[in-house]
């Protein structure tokens, strides 16, 4: 049986909530493995909407074991009231279908603190983030000083490991004007939490070797999009953490030779939240309509999300740096009723026609998209369960769409509902 990562192929907001939902019917475990409670994903079933931020999408399925890897950061805060939120939809969460890394990293509550500060002191120049401290979270845990989840089993030598992490963050507060935290400011928040959190603790390396040694079907879930990637993504408008799907290997304790198929969640569209380059942006009605058909405003932040034409050169940049082996395409019904749409298929800066988008900040901006027109169509998309369903232009969209990417649509959703959805190529089968 196929282990099959899904991964964002744009900046995020690509309706990896429903897919990923869709397809946890099939797998035995839901893993997440990189960024934090920053990425949210919306999900309704029977009617019912649940709105995840850090928890995996499995966790509202029955006798599903959901998994929160090594290279997550984790807030305890926030987990905590969000195992609250499901409980009081119904869903109640236990060692029974959640398992968290001992190794995981805390975020904590001077790492929010400090990513509010220096957004603020950025003016103009602000990086877009959502100020929950993901970014000071992995600073510390690259700069080995983190707390993590193991650190709470002994609270003897927490003490100490706080006082080494205050001795980089003072130095910081003070160097913004701001008071300094004190040991215990910290230390009693954590040890009050402790208790919350350590029975989900596991060694989820081991737990997921000894599942895929047993034949059990992995869904590894990637939060925001390869975009975002610290490395591969529009530089420095990114998130903390590797997006691309060869960080479910490194996030969660597998080799990459359990990663099977790699799912590249794709919107019809483009959208954006926060700064930062966006070739296919419209400032105009259609910009405008596109977001109010699709909705686009952020699960976690509510920010409204920039809204443009599908960028194939984007994608298809995606599909190479996070091996995507096929696309699902969602939203194609927001784009019922346009009678012309707009591909981009390539960029101009300063004078030159490229097939790429530039690693250079600089470039990125100058970047001006070259357009190609399809026909739009007048019939509905929205609710279809087969290609019969579809107008022919919408087919037509599709295919050029698959062409320009250079990857097969395997699956296609028309809608927020799990079964407004057309499978081509199930995943699961290797």
């Amino acid at each position: 049986m196929a282990n099959v990562v899904v991964v964002g192929s744009q900046w995020g907001d690509e309706g990896k909530g429903k897919i990923v939902d869709w397809l946890s019917e099939r797998a035995d475990i839901v893993v997440r493995f990189q960024g934090g409670h920053n990425a949210g994903h919306t999900l309704v079933i029977d009617g019912v909407t649940y709105k995840l931020s850090l928890l995996p999408s499995g966790v509202v399925r029955q006798n599903k074991l959901s998994v929160i890897g090594n290279g997550v950061v984790v807030d305890p805060w926030a987990l905590v009231d969000e195992i609250g939120r499901l409980s009081s939809q119904g869903i109640e969460v236990s060692r029974d279908n959640l398992r968290i890394a001992e190794n995981a990293t805390l975020i904590l509550p001077i790492h929010r603190e400090l990513d509010g500060l220096r957004e603020a002191a950025a003016g103009a120049g602000m990086i877009g983030t959502t100020k929950r401290g993901i970014g000071p979270a992995y600073e510390d845990k690259v700069g080995r000083r983190a707390i993590r989840i193991m650190d709470l089993q002994n609270l003897q030598t927490l003490s100490g490991k706080i006082d080494r992490l205050l001795q980089h963050h003072n130095a910081l507060l003070r160097g913004l004007g701001e008071p300094e935290v004190s040991n215990s400011d910290l230390f009693e928040p954590l040890a009050e939490v402790a208790p919350k959190i350590l029975p989900f603790m596991d060694k989820v390396w081991a737990l997921l070797d000894g599942a895929k040694r047993s034949g059990k079907r992995i869904l590894f879930e990637g939060a925001q999009g390869t975009l975002l990637d610290i490395d591969h993504g529009t530089y420095p408008f990114v998130t903390s953490s590797n997006t691309v799907a060869a960080q479910a290997a490194t996030g969660s304790g597998v080799g990459p030779g359990s990663i099977s198929q790699v799912l590249g969640i794709t919107k019809a569209y483009t959208t954006r939240v926060g700064s930062g380059p966006f070739p296919t942006e419209l400032d105009d009605e259609i910009g405008q309509r596109l977001g109010e058909r699709g909705r686009e405003f952020g699960t976690v932040t509510g920010r409204s999300r920039r809204c443009g034409w599908f960028d194939a050169t984007l994608v298809r940049q995606a599909i190479k740096t996070s091996g995507i082996t096929g696309i699902a395409l969602t939203k194609l019904d927001i784009l019922d009723g346009f009678e012309e749409l707009k591909v981009g298929v390539g960029y101009m800066v300063d004078g030159e026609r490229i097939d790429y988008l530039p690693a250079s900040q600089g470039a990125q901006a100058r970047a001006t998209p070259v357009y190609e027109s399809l026909e739009g169509w007048s019939g509905s998309t929205a609710g279809a369960r087969s290609w019969g369903d579809l107008p022919a232009q919408a087919v037509k969209y599709i295919r050029r769409v698959e062409e320009l990417i250079e990857a097969p649509v395997t699956l296609l959703s028309t809608s927020p509902e799990r079964d407004d959805t057309i499978l081509m190529k199930d995943p699961f089968e290797d």
